[in-house]
């Protein structure tokens, strides 16, 4: 059987396995008779080689099993030794290397040497030998004869004779085992015993770490159930054939949520023949109360399908605690990692953009924050519609002395303006590419490469970026994220006769402001808005639209923030807000300063979303951190 169409779901799931494994490790580094986190070690080295010997990668099996066999070892001894920690993790990288090579659909990496090594180390060490040795030799073990926890299992399920709705009984039963642990295959597939039929038998291929006698026991306790057989999956012994994963990316989804999707298909469709049969009659009434209905199921189908897109933040987390183990015993620090509001969930496709920004604010906190012994902080947590994710630590802060220094040197600013910014503009020029303060460059840092890739992929996902620092108290990055970068809500406005979006999460207020309330501050238009003068700029001038002439009246004014203040920008008319689906925009249009992305409105016209802050920070010939706009 070919088993290439099940490879992503093998990668997806070891990946996740891998994540943890590393996480553990270093906590059991710390903590060396933590048994639950023993346990957890265990199971996930388990799961794996039950996973890798379904799929035939014989390498990950074996090393998997060596893996396994050594936290057996701990779990009977009731402690991991130090001398293991180092081969632990070396083991997890080499399960990495070779879910590259499954990943890349290139022969495993031998795994022999490894093995060896273990054998080899056992004078010294002997914890670092198992206590039921795994084979070492390049033949791959044999399959059990019997079923055993943790294997591909072909679950044979027949109802009996009398069955009434013995297809919708299979289907209960097929739900039943996609419980029991991940379902491969079914004949009859869903999609067929969903249009009935005389079913008797039914045969699942499964994925599972429950015992097979407690399987077997809570399908022949349905009703119906004649008789229920397992065996275990032979697929393996199967050759592979070298295919290209065409599935790409996989994602797991609860057979519920899909059962939602299916129920708001068939709703969908009904609502189209009611509005159909509602136009074609010309009662308007109830083809509006059918628009209604429309807006409610769509909806409705939009949060079902966020929910499939969103995973929580330690999807990405994992690697840090390995990731700040390393780096401190390189540099000879002593640093601990936090890491609290983890389980927010976001976007996947945010958090596949924001895994390498993360690592690189953490790597950057240890480098250039940290001193000797300190602590590096990561926290998440939920503001209306963001989420806003915050890297600090608790060493020696920025030095905005440094950087105005630096950035005269480079000529990124001028005198005059490196003299007037103010302390939390200066910070923002690290942001800049090519700038670093570093004296030396090190393997981890000092070129100048890395914090403008941050900001740039942040700003990409529609959030923005923040910096607080002062000298000898830290530094603090907070990185504001939406919770999903496809569909948003934003307010419209209309600049000279063209109608631009604004992303609701960078609005902060609406306000229609009378000519006699606008004041003069120096050359600055500015108003009064919560207690503080807010500067007013001109969006049409921003965006480089002509002039046109002053309708008179009040000042339509949308508030934004711009690096932690508030600037008001001046739109001649506020259109209203609209939810829109944002696509990304080909090259060269990605490269128009502040621009997000576009979108197209129920008329068929197209409209540009833009980034406030971006556009205010990029505009072509402005300062390096002071909008040019506020003087114009």
């Amino acid at each position: 059987m070919d088993m290439s169409k099940y490879r992503g779901m093998f990668l997806s799931e070891t990946q996740e396995h891998l994540r943890s494994m590393a996480s553990l490790v270093v906590a059991l580094e710390k903590n060396p008779t933590d048994r639950e986190g023993i346990d957890s070690l265990f199971r996930a080295a388990h799961s794996i080689k039950g996973m890798a010997a379904s799929m035939g990668y014989e390498q990950t099996v074996q090393l998997a099993h060596y893996l396994e066999d050594l936290m057996d070892g701990f779990r009977k001894g009731g402690a991991v030794s130090a001398a293991a920690i180092d081969r632990l993790l070396a083991g997890v990288d080499l399960l990495e290397g070779l879910l590259e090579d499954v990943a890349t659909e290139q022969p495993e990496r031998e795994v022999d040497t490894f093995l060896a090594a273990a054998v080899a180390s056992a004078e010294t060490e002997p914890s670092l030998v198992p206590l039921a040795p795994a084979p070492l030799s390049a033949a791959p073990p044999e399959a059990p004869a019997e079923p055993v926890p943790g294997q591909a299992l072909q679950v044979t399920v027949e109802l009996a004779a009398e069955a009434i709705a013995p297809a919708a009984r299979a289907l209960l039963l097929l739900r039943e085992i996609g419980r029991l642990g991940t379902l491969l295959k079914s004949a009859p597939t869903a999609e067929e015993l969903g249009q009935g039929g005389a079913i008797r038998r039914l045969e699942a291929w499964l994925l599972t770490e429950q015992p097979p006698g407690q399987i077997q026991e809570v399908l022949a306790a349905m009703a119906d159930v004649e008789r229920v057989s397992l065996a275990v999956d032979r697929r393996r012994e199967q050759p592979r054939l070298p295919q290209r994963d065409e599935g790409g990316r996989t994602v797991r989804v609860r057979t519920e949520l899909l059962d939602r999707f299916i129920n708001l298909t068939g709703e969908l469709i009904t609502n189209r023949y009611m509005l159909q049969t509602a136009f074609r009659e010309t009662r308007w009434t109830e083809a509006g109360e059918a628009l209604e209905q429309l807006r409610r199921l769509i909806a409705d189908l939009h949060h079902h399908v966020l929910q499939v897109r969103m995973m929580p933040l330690e999807s990405i987390t994992g690697r840090l605690p390995r990731l700040v183990r390393d780096l401190g015993r390189k540099s000879g620090k002593n640093v601990e990692l936090r890491m609290t509001g983890i389980e927010v969930e976001l976007d996947r496709a945010i958090l596949e953009e924001l895994a390498d920004p993360l690592v690189h604010l953490v790597r950057n906190a240890v480098d250039h924050g940290i001193e000797a012994r300190g602590a590096v902080s990561v926290r998440a947590w939920r503001e209306k519609d963001l989420v806003l994710l915050e890297v600090a630590d608790d060493g020696r802060g920025m030095d905005p002395v440094a950087i105005r220094r630096k950035a005269l040197e480079k000529g990124m600013v001028t005198p005059a303006q490196a003299s007037a910014l103010p302390d939390r503009d200066i910070l923002q020029l690290v942001c800049r590419p090519g700038f670093s303060t570093a004296a030396e460059i090190t393997e981890t840092s000092g070129r100048g490469v890395g914090m403008d890739v941050v900001k740039k992929a942040v700003e990409n996902l529609g959030g923005g970026l923040d910096i607080q620092s002062e000298p000898g108290l830290g530094t603090r990055f907070l990185l504001k994220l939406p919770l999903s970068v496809a569909i948003i809500q934003v307010l419209l406005v209309e600049c000279a006769g063209h109608t631009v979006g604004i992303p609701i999460t960078k609005v902060l207020r609406t306000l229609d402001v009378a000519r006699e309330d606008v004041r003069s501050s120096g050359r600055q238009m500015v108003i009064p808005f919560e207690e503080e003068l807010v500067p007013l700029l001109s969006l049409r001038k921003m965006l480089q639209l002509p002039a046109r002439p002053s309708a008179g009246g009040s000042l339509p004014v949308v508030v934004v923030e711009g690096r932690r203040r508030k600037v008001g920008l001046v739109v001649d008319r506020l259109v209203g807000q609209r939810e829109v689906f944002v696509k990304s925009l080909a090259f060269p249009l990605d490269r128009l300063p502040g621009v997000h992305g576009a979108t197209v409105l129920g008329d068929g016209s197209v409209i540009f979303i833009i980034d406030p802050q971006s556009l205010l920070e990029q505009r072509p010939g402005a300062p390096a951190a002071r909008p040019r706009g506020e003087n114009s």
